[in-house]
């Protein structure tokens, strides 16, 4: 093989010695059991050096911001190109991570909505049209040819005041009359207001004629009102009866309605990840942050003396009470002295005490006295306290400790979760807002796309940014992601999507001559799927790249150019070639494992029995998060259950974010909200689960091992070192609810 890579003397973790000759511009498939040897060749062997060889031909200066991979154990590699590994990785866990921001969808849609959109009042919802004065008097002139106007520069919009100072600051500089509140009047009289009634006030700047041979003293007059008004005009006509009919102009983004401005329009305006975009009140994040009064009451069967806050309670875990509190110090004498004064009983039940005096104890309001001195202030309630302390403290483990076991994410309730300022969601293009078009699946975002109907200067203007935003769709839909919207966080993604959404951006840059390494492109893919992905990876081939493909599954196998078969066993028994060449050639393999599983000599046996459900069931009711449409869900206990569908069904969904959420919270006590929307329960089943006693010095105390389900076996606790019962069972019955 001339026109290849060659690869001499391979000798990565279990490769023993190995060489092969592998053919460019074809799909090249690496296969064999788990542990073989295909990842050591594929990325840490062929990936590693054509990574480090190119980076090497950098200069000293870039090379220092790149991570040089080391130098792999092998003799000889001839005919690398410039290589891009896509991997299986942990999705993105950063909180402004989006689909839309990592295909840099998003990054093409704030420059859209920068260049054509159309901005609307955040207050009135009005369109603003900025002008410039030259295209505000030719406007008029065309409007009001032959007509005498008036021409106002507006100064005051609904406040209260006199404004005397305003009106002798007027008088000063030239101007004779003035319009309040409809009405003119003469600024050498003295002009009366009300002081506490809203004054709307206007300074007469000019009364002309509109004509051809005015034109000069109309944009003289327009040009002073703009710059007296700071960009607004107001044209004013007499109509019968006396009355005004008025016409309001803007140089800038301003409502000339409501007064409301905007920033100008440029694409940091857009980004959540900037503070000139970003909500003021969640920081772009879309979710806030808060002390919930479920976390610091984590038991209402409690009082205040067993312990019913827990934020300010002492946890001291014995074998008779393993709940008992013990109270002491500061917080302890504040507490006492706060209900003593108000009169709120200490060994009563916090669910048995009224609304408003739990509201006192949380929110606080109420007087107390120091336990520290004579003087009397205002309690700032529990909640109150932990909020001061989360803002204030310098104290990177307080904050911790609050957040991680009093906090709780909750939708922003200034942005609604679209994360912007109400000046870009204000911002429209197609009667959409760029937060509308993060919330459509690509498919519908597609639709949008393609639908979208501007004017031949805004499609002149958008045409490239257009053409970048609807190919990068294509390419999602492509690998199978149309039912995934451009606003889903990256963390909530599967290992499948999130590959598969690396390998869509990769295939959208359109690079040709470069060798991608990628590691079981199918996982997390339905067999539906299957035929698309790889369409997309001969596509990619065909323009002019070679593919090597670690995989195991079978039409991948298939439809490869170039098969190689590693082992024949796993670890220390694997690391030798068994086959190189078609896949004809891997069928004919004698030694080849995936070669007898292809041939069907050997294959995976169904079993002849299965054990059948009995009467203990798990049922889920109104399951609705994602793409989960309100589902009533059984489940069998104590059977293998398997939950399967197409990609993006909401198979991970329902069992990690519904079933473990809601297990872990009545269980656990976690923090994280099931998004179940009906009452969740589990019909005689008996649950086994431990939490720790008391942990040793300065490990965390809401720290509990993960929680193990089983059939049979008693609620109860368990000691972290013996892991022998310590409480006594409880039958858990149909109460576990979400």
């Amino acid at each position: 093989m001339t026109d290849g890579i060659r690869i001499r003397g391979a000798r990565e973790h279990n490769l023993k010695n190995i060489s092969l000759d592998l053919p460019r511009n074809k799909m090249i498939v690496i296969t064999g059991l788990s542990g073989s040897g295909k990842s050591s060749l594929a990325f840490n062997t062929i990936y590693a050096e054509g990574q480090r060889r190119y980076v090497e031909s950098l200069s000293a200066y870039a090379r220092q911001f790149l991570e040089l991979m080391e130098k792999p154990d092998v003799d000889l590699i001839e005919g690398l190109s410039p290589a891009i590994a896509i991997e299986q990785r942990t999705p993105s866990h950063n909180p402004r991570s989006t689909v839309g921001t990592v295909t840099e969808i998003y990054d093409y849609l704030r420059l859209l909505f920068a260049r054509v959109g159309t901005p609307h009042c955040p207050t009135c919802r009005r369109e603003i049209l900025p002008q410039s004065a030259s295209q505000i008097i030719s406007e008029i002139s065309k409007t009001y040819d032959g007509k005498n106007i008036q021409l106002l520069a507006p100064l005051v919009r609904g406040r209260t005041g006199t404004y005397e100072a305003l009106f002798d600051k007027l008088k000063k500089s030239g101007y004779v009359r003035v319009r309040v509140n409809g009405a003119i009047f003469d600024l050498e009289k003295k002009i009366k207001l009300d002081r506490y009634k809203k004054q709307t006030i206007e300074a007469v700047i000019d009364r002309v004629t509109v004509s051809a041979a005015g034109r000069q003293r109309l944009a003289d007059s327009v040009e002073t009102a703009l710059r007296e008004s700071r960009g607004l005009l107001i044209v004013a006509l007499a109509v019968g009866g006396g009355k005004l009919a008025d016409a309001l102009y803007s140089e800038h983004y301003a409502c000339a309605h409501c007064g409301t401005s905007l920033p100008e329009i440029e694409p940091r305006l857009f980004s959540f990840n900037s503070p000139y975009g970003a909500c003021g009140y969640c920081d772009g994040l879309g979710v806030k942050l808060e002390i919930t009064e479920d976390l610091v009451i984590l038991n209402p069967e409690l009082s205040i003396n067993g312990g019913a806050l827990a934020a300010w309670a002492d946890p001291v875990t014995t074998r008779t009470n393993r709940w008992k509190k013990s109270w002491s110090g500061y917080y302890t004498e504040i507490l006492t002295e706060v209900c003593h004064r108000n009169k709120i009983p200490m060994d009563r039940p916090w669910k048995d005490l009224s609304r408003d005096q739990r509201r006192s104890l949380l929110q606080g309001g109420v007087d107390h006295k120091s336990p520290w001195g004579k003087n009397v202030k205002a309690f700032e309630g529990v909640i109150g306290n932990l909020e001061r302390r989360y803002k204030e403290s310098e104290s990177a483990f307080v904050k911790e400790e609050i957040q991680a076991r009093f906090m709780r994410s909750r939708l922003c309730p200034e942005c609604k979760g679209a994360r912007l300022k109400t000046e870009a969601l204000a911002v429209t293009v197609g009667d959409k807002s760029i937060s509308d078009v993060t919330r459509f699946s690509i498919r519908d975002a597609q639709t949008f796309f393609n639908d979208l109907s501007l004017s031949d200067k805004a499609r002149f203007v958008a045409r490239q940014v257009l053409k970048e935003i609807q190919s990068r769709l294509n390419f999602l839909v492509d690998v199978g992601l149309e039912y995934v919207t451009l606003d889903r966080e990256s963390a909530t993604l599967a290992g499948g999507e999130a590959q598969r959404i690396h390998l869509a951006t990769q295939i959208g840059s359109g690079l040709v001559g470069v060798l991608y390494v990628l590691d079981e492109p199918t996982i997390g893919l339905h067999p539906r799927d299957n035929d698309r992905l790889l369409t997309t990876l001969k596509r990619l081939r065909d323009i002019g790249n070679t593919l090597i493909v670690v995989e195991h599954d079978e039409e991948t196998i298939r439809a490869a150019d170039w098969v190689i078969d590693l082992g024949p066993g796993a670890g220390v028994h694997g690391g030798e070639i068994v086959s190189e060449g078609t896949v004809n050639d891997l069928l004919k393999a004698p030694r080849s494992l995936t070669g007898a599983y292809l041939r069907g000599d050997r294959g995976i046996k169904i079993p002849a029995r299965r054990r059948a459900p009995g009467k203990q069931l798990l049922e889920i009711k109104g399951a609705s998060q994602f793409n989960l449409r309100d589902i009533d869900v059984t489940i069998p206990l104590g059977l293998f259950v398997a939950v399967t569908g197409v990609s993006g069904s909401g198979k991970s969904t329902l069992v990690g974010e519904i079933l473990h959420k809601a297990l872990a919270k009545k269980l656990n006590h976690a923090k994280d909200e099931p998004a179940s929307t009906k009452p969740f329960w589990a019909s005689t089943m008996w649950t086994r689960w431990w939490r720790w006693t008391k942990p040793p010095s300065g490990a965390r105390r809401d720290r509990t091992p993960p929680l193990t389900p089983a059939l049979s076996a008693p609620f109860g606790t368990f000691s972290h070192k013996s892991r022998k019962r310590v409480g006594e069972g409880i039958n858990l019955g149909a109460s576990l609810s979400t």
